[in-house]
């Protein structure tokens, strides 16, 4: 993914997540997926997918059962 194409999905899930503190990383020699990190913690795999023209995001984030007894 390009630069401003992460822009503005960054821009998207900060409005969305309500977060300033969200960031799109590009991942090291894969120009199909993003990283996404709240702070420093990474919290999902951001893919794109272009099907017929059509572009789209899918937002694959993992919860691990530790995590959810912390909570």
């Amino acid at each position: 993914m390009k630069k401003d194409e992460l822009a503005r999905i960054e821009t998207y899930l900060r409005k969305t997540f309500g977060t300033k503190n969200l960031t799109v990383r590009a991942r090291p020699k894969k120009d199909d997926s993003a990283e996404v990190y709240i702070g420093d913690d990474f919290v999902a795999i951001l893919f794109r997918e272009d099907e017929d023209g059509e572009v789209s995001y899918q937002f694959q984030m993992a919860i691990l059962e530790m995590d959810l007894e912390e909570a």
